[in-house]
């Protein structure tokens, strides 16, 4: 019996529910009813207003201020640092060729020399003895020759003692030559004028040939030797311009290359460059560092744009570009593909054409079809076509 009375009960719930299902669907045909009688009325209305006033509906649009700046071509020079030295040909260091004990230094650092200068003398004592000797033989020798070879000219005696003589006189003669060019190396002169950097010899000691004893440099005689990457072969040549920056002077010049080597060393795969040095107004000493700044790629017609510009999505690297659209102007993405950067610019590979504009000043606050504004500068050329 209960559940009888509770599927009556079941049933009468339902249709209850269902007739007020019926009242919303008709509800809402009778609201879209009216919306519709509505929106035909407001259109009608808005039709006669405009009529009279032109100006009415129209949205106030929040332009983007920005400047823009038209493409041209124009001339592109990338350049790469390189450390360097500057370097003397004339910078070396003395040694004696013989060895003697040290008897006198005449030079002291910083001491001006001319070619040809005594730096210092070694003992040689023994080397006059030895040359004394050999001048008292040589004597002897060369009497006793002239007298056999006229002995032999008068057929007298044999030739083999007329030979002997000879030989003896000879062997004598070079023998004295070699002790007085071993007298002429016991005084060491200067090879070149230059200045004396450091001195080593002490007199009292013993100097060995090969021992560095006195470095003598020649400042006027210097230039600028670098090690370029190999990766650069091609790049350079005789001749080239080269920016010189002395980093402790602070200091910055022109020059030019004056060689470029041949042979790439093993070792660290680089090239040797030698740059001239002028005249300087500030001093500048040998082993002191440089900095090289060479070009290694011009384009004399190149498409290139401030480096900031450049930004980066999904699809790769990018520049908002502005054009026209009906009666506004509005930014665009122009994707593109860069070469080098250098002196804040970067070269436009493709995706820019000579003529298109591209936002300058405001570009940050730039998006995807944004209505522009050019604001006129003298910073740039104008024209969004």
């Amino acid at each position: 019996m209960r559940t009888y009375i509770s599927i009556i009960t079941l049933a009468v719930v339902l249709g209850a529910c269902d007739g007020e299902l019926e009242k919303k669907k008709a509800k809402v045909e009778e609201l879209k009813t009216e919306i519709s009688e509505l929106k035909s009325e407001v259109a009608t209305l808005e039709d006669e207003i405009k009529k009279e006033d032109p100006e009415y509906g129209k949205k106030a649009i929040n332009k983007v201020l920005i400047t823009a700046l038209e493409i041209k071509p124009k001339y592109f020079e990338h350049k790469i640092d390189v450390r360097g030295g500057v370097e003397s040909r004339t910078n070396v260091t003395v040694s004696p060729q013989i060895m003697g004990k040290i008897e006198s230094v005449n030079v002291k650092e910083g001491q001006k020399v001319s070619k040809g200068q005594l730096l210092f003398t070694l003992d040689n004592d023994i080397i006059r003895n030895n040359i004394a000797e050999l001048r008292t033989s040589l004597e002897l020798a060369t009497v006793v020759a002239e007298k056999q070879e006229n002995l032999w000219k008068q057929n007298i005696g044999t030739e083999i003692q007329y030979l002997e003589a000879k030989n003896n006189k000879e062997s004598l003669e070079r023998k004295l030559a070699t002790a007085q060019s071993q007298l002429s190396q016991s005084r060491v002169k200067a090879p070149f004028s230059g200045s004396i950097d450091k001195v080593d010899a002490k007199v009292g000691e013993m100097a060995q040939p090969g021992m560095p004893m006195v470095r003598i440099v020649n400042p006027d005689d210097i230039h600028i030797s670098a090690d370029v990457s190999e990766r650069f072969i091609g790049k350079f040549k005789q001749g080239d311009k080269v920016d010189v920056y002395f980093p402790a002077q602070d200091q910055r010049l022109e020059s030019t290359v004056t060689s470029v080597g041949q042979v790439i060393n093993d070792q660290n795969r680089t090239f040797n460059m030698e740059v001239k040095l002028p005249k300087l107004d500030f001093p500048a000493k040998p082993n002191q560092v440089v900095v090289l700044s060479l070009k290694d790629y011009v384009n004399e017609k190149a498409i290139k744009v401030p480096t900031k510009l450049i930004q980066s999505d999904k699809i790769g690297q990018f520049i908002y570009v502005v054009e026209k659209q009906g009666e506004e102007l509005v930014a665009k993405k122009s994707h593109i593909e860069t070469g080098l950067s250098f002196n804040n610019e970067t070269e436009i590979v493709s995706g820019l054409s000579t003529g298109q504009s591209v936002a300058l000043k405001g570009y940050r606050d730039l998006s995807e079809g944004v209505i522009v504004s050019i604001e006129d500068s003298k910073e740039t050329a104008v024209a969004a076509k």
